[in-house]
């Protein structure tokens, strides 16, 4: 095959070899939780929904912490693209304010995701 082809076809085959990837890991996840099913009624458990949800990892623990970090990461990479941007501007001589710019929207999205944590925070230690 000619090399010309390749490598326009590149992303789109890095693309579906994930997807494929992916769908594999799912379907052995998949089998996992059916042996593990298939055990505990062998072995006579009783069985509530719960434990089926908690075995198909659909019950996650959402907590205000969690809030409050994912804010904490989310800023710190707009900051960093925001120095990125402002050490970026010394070496070419001119402001690079776009750059800057596009680093301050993640940024306020995680100061977002933080103010959500602490008043989830607030709210459980209320209750």
């Amino acid at each position: 095959m000619e090399l010309g082809i390749l490598v326009p076809l590149a992303p789109f085959i890095m693309v579906i070899t994930i997807v494929v990837v992916s769908k594999i890991y799912k379907n052995k996840e998949q089998e996992e939780i059916h042996k593990t099913l298939r055990m505990a009624i062998e072995k006579g458990q009783n069985l509530s929904k719960e434990d089926f949800d908690i075995l198909r990892n659909n019950v996650k623990v959402k907590s205000p912490m969690n809030d409050i970090r994912n804010g904490l990461i989310t800023m710190f990479v707009g900051i960093g693209i925001c120095v990125f941007g402002y050490f970026l501007s010394f070496e070419k001589g001119d402001a690079l304010y776009p750059l800057i710019g596009i680093g301050a929207i993640p940024g306020f999205i995680g100061l977002a995701l933080v103010i959500i944590g602490l008043f989830g925070l607030a709210q459980k230690t209320k209750d």
